[in-house]
C-alpha cells in the first residue's frame, strides 16, 4: 500500500510540508515548476510565528545568517506626520520582529534542509498538468520535464496543491470557492535606496494614494495601489505619471524615480481574496492561497501558509505512516485553519474598505491635503498605545498558532547544521 506524498508548488508551504513529512519519514515528492526560486516581486515579510518555528525546527541560526532587515513597529506616514499603529516589542514572543528575507533565500534554506532527509525528493522544472484518479479518490498527477519535453506520472497516497492563488490543482479538482470583492491592485517595481533612507519599510497614506516601500538593503521593494483595473489607463498615461506621483507622495525618492526607465520595470498584483468551500477530496489536500488566496494587507501570506504546512504534516503524516489517507485527517487540517484564514481575510476586507476603497475614488494628482482624517480604529490605538499589541499580535503571531511537531523537531548542531533525531 503507498504511503507516499506528492506536493505541487516549492513555495513556503509546499517546502515546509515536505521538510516536515520527510523528518516523519513519509516518502514526500515535491514538484516545482521554475528551475530555482529567483522570482522577484514574492512576499518576502517572515513574521513571529514563522521565526519561532524555524528555531523549532534547529534552522533559526541559519536563518539569521541570511542577508535581511527587521522590523519591530508598523509605520504609516499620513500626511500630518508619522503614526505608529503596531509594535511587535510588545509581544511575549522570542522573536518579536518582521524579517524581511528575498524569499528564494528563504526556500533555498528549507530546501537544503530537507534534502538532508532520506526520504525527501525535489523535482524542478517540473510542471503539474493534471490528476490521476481512480475513481472519485485523487492518485497522483500528471508532469511534464519543461526542459526536455518529456511527460510523467507520479502516483501518491496523498496529493497536496501549495502552487498559490492560480492553482492548476484546483481546477482539475474541480473545487469552488467565494470570491471577495477587492478594490485595488498593486504596482509592484524597484527603486535604488540610499544610507540616510528610513531603515525598514513604510506606507505613505493620502487621500487618492497609497505606496509601500520594503527595505531591502540596496534598494526599496515598493508597491503603488491602483483601483482595480486602473492598471491599464495608468499605464496609458506614461511611466512619467508613476514618476510624478511617486515624487509628490513620497518626496525623498523625487532624484531616484527616473531609475523607472519604462512600464516594463513594473510589475502588476492582481489582488485577490478567495477561500474554497472545501478544501480537500479523498486523496487531495489544498493549503496556503490554493486554498485561500489573500491580500498583500499585513503581509501575512506566506506566514499563513507556513501554519497551514505545519497543521497539515501534524494531521496526514501518521495516517501515511501507517498506509491510511482518508479523509478524516483532510477535513480536520481544514477545521483547523478555516478559522484563522477567514480571520485574516476579513480585516483584509475591512481595511480595503475603510483605508482603501473610498480614497481610492479621488483623483490621485489632484493637490495633497494638509491632513487626512484618522480612521476610528487608528485614533482609538493612538490613545491607548498599549493596544498596538492587537496588530501586532494578529499578524505576528495569528489566531491558531501552529508549532512544530516533537518528531519534526531539531536542535541547531555547531557547525550551523542541524542534530539529525529520531522520526519514531
Amino acid at each position: 500500500m503507498m504511503n507516499n506524498a506528492v506536493i505541487v508548488g516549492g513555495g513556503p508551504a509546499g517546502m515546509v510540508l515536505g521538510l516536515l513529512l520527510a523528518r516523519a519519514g513519509v516518502e514526500v515528492t515535491v514538484l516545482e515548476k521554475h528551475a530555482d526560486f529567483l522570482r522577484d516581486f514574492r512576499g518576502d515579510t517572515v513574521h513571529p510565528s514563522t521565526l519561532e518555528l524555524l528555531d523549532e525546527l534547529g534552522l533559526g541560526e541559519r536563518f539569521d545568517a541570511l542577508p535581511q532587515r527587521r522590523i519591530s513597529s508598523v509605520n504609516a506616514v499620513l500626511d500630518g506626520g508619522t503614526l505608529q499603529i503596531g509594535d511587535f516589542g510588545l509581544l511575549r514572543s522570542p522573536r518579536p520582529y518582521v524579517a524581511l528575507v528575498p524569499q528564494w533565500d528563504f526556500l533555498d534554506l528549507l530546501a537544503e534542509a530537507a534534502a538532508a532527509e532520506p526520504t525527501f525528493t525535489l523535482i524542478r522544472n517540473a510542471e503539474v498538468t493534471g490528476l490521476v484518479r481512480s475513481g472519485d479518490r485523487v492518485t497522483g498527477v500528471r508532469w511534464t520535464d519543461r526542459v526536455t519535453g518529456e511527460e510523467h506520472t507520479l502516483e501518491a497516497a496523498l496529493t497536496i496543491g501549495c502552487d498559490g492563488r492560480r492553482s492548476v490543482v484546483r481546477a482539475a479538482a474541480g473545487l469552488r470557492g467565494r470570491a471577495f470583492g477587492v478594490p485595488l491592485d498593486v504596482e509592484w517595481f524597484r527603486l535604488p535606496r540610499e544610507a540616510d533612507d528610513p531603515v525598514g519599510g513604510l506606507g505613505r497614506f493620502t487621500r487618492g494614494q497609497f505606496a509601500v516601500m520594503i527595505d531591502r538593503g540596496d534598494y526599496w521593494q515598493c508597491g503603488y495601489l491602483v483601483r482595480k483595473g486602473g492598471d491599464g489607463p495608468l499605464r496609458a498615461l506614461g511611466i512619467d505619471a508613476l514618476r510624478r506621483r511617486l515624487a509628490r507622495l513620497i518626496p525623498f525618492t523625487g532624484d531616484r524615480v527616473g531609475a523607472l526607465r519604462s512600464w516594463e520595470d513594473v510589475s502588476m498584483l492582481d489582488v485577490r481574496i478567495d477561500r474554497l468551500r472545501r478544501w480537500f477530496r479523498p486523496g487531495l489536500l489544498l493549503i496556503g492561497d490554493a486554498a485561500h488566496a489573500m491580500s498583500p494587507v499585513g503581509g501575512v501570506g506566506i506566514n499563513l501558509a507556513v501554519a497551514d504546512a505545519v497543521a497539515a504534516a501534524r494531521h496526514v503524516a501518521p495516517a501515511l505512516r501507517a498506509g491510511s489517507a482518508s479523509s478524516v485527517p483532510l477535513a480536520r487540517v481544514q477545521a483547523r485553519r478555516w478559522l484563522p484564514a477567514a480571520v485574516i481575510q476579513t480585516v483584509q476586507r475591512a481595511a480595503h474598505h475603510v483605508l482603501l476603497s473610498r480614497s481610492l475614488r479621488i483623483d490621485p494628482d489632484a493637490a495633497l491635503p494638509e491632513r487626512t482624517a484618522l480612521p476610528a480604529p487608528v485614533r482609538f490605538v493612538q490613545r491607548h498605545p498599549r493596544l498596538q499589541i492587537v496588530p501586532a499580535w494578529l499578524f505576528g503571531l495569528g489566531v491558531l498558532q501552529e508549532h512544530a511537531p516533537a518528531w519534526a523537531r531539531r536542535a541547531p548542531a555547531a557547525d550551523g547544521g542541524v542534530i539529525v533525531g529520531s522520526t519514531s
